[in-house]
């Protein structure tokens, strides 16, 4: 039932560029400010939440603005990358986040502009216990 998680060859450097700045806002070498996330994400950046809630960019880069560090984010693991172009120089992104018991599927969607790569659109969905 699960899916292969295979990158094509010719795409293995944007995996590579990508998995690094994932999961987002939580890399402090790619920003720190309002600024900073500002210009990471497309204009018309939103996303869904692992509790299925949209939230708008506004409302995300409002919560990221004021998030205090997290000393746990340091056990965060990332596993099952994959990477698709679906569009000239517009990447899909897959990985699974285990943060502690806390399991969720992270998919987003990135652009490749002249400027540096810029966010589209994410999702978390949790993952169900199998208990």
């Amino acid at each position: 039932m699960e899916p292969t998680f295979a990158t094509a060859p010719e795409l293995l450097s944007v995996l590579q560029e990508l998995q690094r700045r994932e999961p987002i806002f939580h890399h402090p070498e790619f920003g720190t400010t309002r600024a900073d996330f500002e210009n990471m994400t497309d204009a018309n950046f939103w996303e869904v939440g692992a509790s299925g809630r949209r939230y708008s960019r506004d409302f995300v880069l409002d919560l990221v603005e004021t998030r205090a560090p997290d000393p746990a984010e340091a056990s965060w693991t990332t596993r099952d990358f994959q990477c698709r172009e679906i569009a000239a120089d517009n990447y899909l992104i897959t990985y699974t986040l285990l943060q502690g018991s806390r399991v969720t599927r992270r998919a987003t969607l990135w652009r490749r502009t002249k400027a540096g790569w810029k966010i589209l659109y994410h999702q978390g969905t949790m993952v169900e216990s199998s208990a």
